[in-house]
């Protein structure tokens, strides 16, 4: 190439953040400043109501409207969210799961209502209800219902959407529950298989290829880059060998792995987080040398994330960094940089043969929708596998485990560095529900969601009554109660064995400590782990709960979403001696001043509660003068700590010496 070449580059990923928070006006204003500094697609962050099919003002929605995304309640919502953005023109990814079909509905009435060619749209619904049941826990439906409304949307979206992507098979939130690479690639190829058998029989043979080639992936790229690297190599391999044996699909077009990604958030750090632009920056690398296995679209975190909600300012740095990968260096003008290299075929060889491996052993169970339990108790494994070592200090951790002193970030100012969404928003939310309730035609509302019970029932498409229910004005909550109706209601599983299981190493002091105040009690010291609210990420609870048990304690964990109430009766009738509460959506103050107010109210103010989260430290004052006995945050790694501080709270000597 001589200097008056210009080399050929090709074109760049979608350039996306991850987004929406407090209301649907405030997320169209970040939406539209975003677009303007140079994002090229959106990637739609739902609250936690909207995800797990509750209105705005159900009793479990309580303070978390508009925390963790925004709320959408219904067609107005989704209207103002996207208004003066033309849908037809632009590549929408809306992270949602158990109401992928409805907000897919909402997204093409809206679509409809610009004027736009819907069977133009382009993005994708992530619609994958398997890894909900593994580590998310924005379910509503079992798993069989569950597949057959993933199915739905897909056999929709190929006859009047056919740009647009049914699925993401999302393997993210499975590393960060603690998936090896191994697990990630066949938990999530499983689902695949799955989702797939599903929809075979709703295609005619020869449309089947084409259908199997709107089938998309949402990935995890974690710290050890050369393995993501490799993993990712590995994934475009696996895919392709599933299709062309496993269901015949001879043209290589539509076997290809089309994947968005989002790096890890898993390993972002709340102490010396401004490291965390390094994570990020390496974790980005994994997925966009590779020309082999390049992301099709990347969204990355913020360099605060641990600490709590990024401002515009930190998402705008985060995408900054990828348009400098993309436009500054020279990486997009390069054939694979990797093909040949033997070091890099001897490890995609090694994750491909564990991948296959596992594959087999979940299809001996069913595939996917079999293997529910067995996969959700493998990774609360390999999720206290990954913990043991950062506490033995077998993983380094920079400013965690290792290296801890250091300056004071610059980067966190006044108000710690991260954005609040006001309280005052949920009222807000509630009362234009109100106001849409009373000014839509009920009797309009009423047929179709008749209409959309009857399909549900008939085993027919839900997409078309959704979508005429989206144009009338149901509300999330009304559709998400006709699923609930016919298809009943799920909890999950929670990976945490009856029994100790005596893998974690230097215990024998906290277990004689455990016995000892067992015997001052006059019976075994019992802990109850509850998750009250949406907040499903129930990674924390499972770990604190696993390793209580370990030592000894008799653990009372029933798992996700649960009313303070329900936590009060079962603190209650249970006679446990320490509350300990997991909150991450940022809905700590509202739900644990409920829980506080209960517990008193029920005679239970004596028993010592304890809370972690996000929590930043102004919150965490404001906890501690509520009552609360302790509050724990990502800096506080190390469990065997924690279970120290639990017996000592249970400690009847302890509390007579106070």
């Amino acid at each position: 190439m001589t200097d008056a070449q210009t080399p050929t580059r090709d074109k760049p990923w979608l350039i996306r953040t991850y987004a929406g928070h407090s209301t649907a006006q405030a997320s169209n204003a970040l939406y539209r400043g975003n677009l303007a500094k140079g994002q090229t697609g959106l990637s739609v962050a739902f609250d936690l109501p909207t995800q797990t099919g509750y209105d705005s003002d159900h009793v479990l929605a309580r303070g978390e409207v508009g925390k963790v995304g925004v709320p959408v309640s219904h067609l107005g919502d989704m209207r103002t969210l996207f208004d003066q953005i033309p849908l037809e023109q632009m590549n929408t990814s809306m992270t949602i799961n158990a109401t992928a079909p409805w907000l897919l509905a909402l997204y093409v009435a809206v679509a409809e209502e610009q004027g736009a060619d819907v069977s133009q749209l382009q993005g994708t619904v992530q619609n994958d209800l398997i890894k909900e049941y593994l580590s998310r826990g924005t379910y509503i439906c079992p798993p069989k219902p569950s597949l057959k409304m993933i199915g739905d949307v897909a056999e929709y979206c190929y006859t009047h959407i056919p740009k647009w992507n049914p699925m993401n098979v999302c393997s993210y939130h499975l590393q960060e529950a603690g998936a090896t690479p191994e697990q990630e690639l066949s938990f999530a190829l499983a689902t695949a298989v799955a989702v797939l058998d599903e929809l075979k029989p709703r295609v005619p043979d020869e449309d089947f290829p084409a259908l199997c080639g709107r089938i998309s992936f949402f990935v995890n790229a974690g710290i050890r880059f050369v393995t993501e690297m490799c993993k990712m190599r590995a994934f475009v391999d696996l895919w392709d060998e599933i299709l062309e044996t496993r269901y015949g699909v001879t043209d290589p077009k539509f076997r290809r792995f089309r994947y968005g990604v989002q790096v890890n958030s898993l390993g972002l750090t709340e102490q010396q987080p401004e490291n965390n632009v390094y994570r990020i920056l390496i974790e980005m690398l994994a997925v966009t040398l590779s020309k082999k296995a390049r992301a099709r679209a990347v969204q990355l975190p913020a360099w605060n994330e641990a600490l709590g909600l990024p401002r515009p300012w930190d998402q705008q740095w985060s995408m900054r960094m990828q348009q400098i990968l993309a436009y500054e260096t020279d990486l997009l003008e390069f054939d694979d940089l990797f093909e040949g290299n033997p070091a890099v075929d001897a490890k995609v060889e090694q994750l491909k043969e564990g991948a296959r491996a596992e594959l087999a052993n979940l299809d001996s169970m069913g595939g996917a929708i079999g293997a529910i339990d067995y996969m959700k108790g493998r990774l609360v494994d390999s999720n206290a596998d990954r913990l043991n070592r950062i506490e033995r200090n077998e993983t380094i951790v920079v400013g965690v485990n290792k290296w801890v002193e250091g300056e004071p970030s610059p980067l966190q100012t006044e108000d710690g560095g991260i954005m609040t969404v006001d309280p005052a928003v949920e009222q807000e939310q509630i009362d234009r529900l109100n106001a849409w309730r009373a000014e839509r035609d009920a009797d309009a509302v009423q047929q179709a969601l008749a209409d959309l019970r009857a399909a549900a029932k008939e085993g027919r498409n839900v997409m078309p009554a959704s979508i005429a229910a989206a144009r009338v004005g149901v509300t999330t909550g009304e559709w998400a109660g006709e699923m609930r109706a016919v298809f009943g209601e799920y909890r999950g599983p929670t990976g945490v064995s009856k029994s100790m299981s005596n893998k974690t190493e230097g215990l024998d002091h906290i277990r004689e400590a455990v016995n000892a105040v067992s015997d001052r009690l006059g019976r075994r010291l019992k802990f109850l782990v509850g998750k009250p609210g949406l907040d499903g990420h129930s990674n924390g609870a499972e770990q604190i709960a696993f390793r209580a048990r370990d030592c000894g304690m008799e653990i009372d964990y029933e798992g996700i979403r649960l009313t303070p109430d329900q936590i009060v009766t079962a603190a209650q009738e249970n006679e446990v001696h320490v509350v300990g509460l997991s909150i991450l959506s940022g809905s700590h103050i509202p739900l644990v001043e409920d829980m506080m107010t209960k517990m008193r109210d029920a005679g239970l103010g004596h028993i010592p509660v304890i809370v972690g989260g996000i929590i930043p430290d102004e919150d965490a004052k404001r906890l501690r003068a509520m009552g609360v006995a302790k509050v724990y945050t990502p800096k506080d790694f190390e469990l065997n700590a924690i279970m120290m501080d639990i017996v000592t709270l249970a400690d009847p000597k302890a509390v007579a010496a106070e």
